[in-house]
């Protein structure tokens, strides 16, 4: 019976509309991450002392802004706009996606990520790829539980923004990026991506802290997905196997 239910589960993952959802999810975490982490490697090139130059980090969270608001509103109507594993895991453990659906969101967004910052490399002339760390006061708990708050702003006002389709609710999601990534960006980078975090590691060839960009913001995003269902809007919760969720914005 378990195998069957399985087996059903993944024949609705693999239906042209849902190829059609891990495409888009593709497209737009792509140029996401392509215009993150080209930002910073502008920002080191104009700058190279950046930590010292207050402008990069205005620079970094306009660039999520921008990026997020733009890529979710792409892919909103076909995958769901998840730009994100994060929110990708939230909508599993919330029940609106099924896991075998969810693995190939993931792996969409983590080969965007990949070879985004792979084009990076490439175009720039092997310009240094800059990976996600942490500050060297931090502790790899305190940055996991740092970036698990961000993400649970940010995956919160996803689910929110679900009620808002369009400009207005891609847009929010964009402003709370923002907002984070100006808070906490000399702390832990204010990631709040697992796949952006993974995409420029690979390319840089460092995983250092990586864990930190994985396990705070998953836990972060489940927590915000289950709090809103289940207490903030319980009545809302219902299940679309095909695409990203039941016509929400994810990030």
């Amino acid at each position: 019976m378990a195998s069957t239910a399985f087996a059903a589960r993944f024949n609705q993952s693999v239906t042209k509309d849902a190829l059609r959802s891990y495409l888009a999810e593709f497209i737009s975490t792509f140029f996401y991450v392509f215009a993150v982490v080209g930002s910073s490697m502008a920002s080191r090139k104009l700058s190279p002392d950046v930590a010292a130059n207050p402008s990069s980090l205005v620079i970094a969270a306009i660039a999520n802004v921008f990026a997020l608001s733009s890529t979710i509103y792409i892919a909103v109507n076909i995958s769901g706009g998840h730009v994100n594993p994060a929110v990708t895991f939230a909508k599993v453990v919330s029940g609106h996606i099924t896991v075998p659906t969810a693995l190939f969101y993931w792996v969409s967004q983590m080969l965007a990520s990949v070879m985004a910052s792979l084009l990076l490399r490439i175009t720039t002339v092997g310009q240094h790829i800059p990976a996600y760390t942490i500050a060297q006061e931090m502790t790899g708990f305190g940055a996991s539980l740092l970036e698990g708050v961000l993400t649970f702003a940010l995956v919160y006002t996803v689910y929110a923004a679900g009620d808002r389709l369009g400009a207005t609710g891609s847009l929010a999601i964009g402003m709370m990026a923002g907002a984070n990534v100006l808070a906490t960006g000399p702390f832990s980078g204010g990631s709040m991506n697992p796949a952006c975090a993974f995409g420029s590691a690979v390319i840089a060839g460092s995983f250092k802290n990586q864990a930190v960009y994985w396990v705070g913001p998953l836990l972060g995003a489940a927590a915000a997905g289950l709090v809103y269902d289940n207490l903030v809007f319980p009545a809302q919760v219902h299940q679309d196997s095909v695409r990203g969720d039941s016509g929400g914005v994810g990030v």
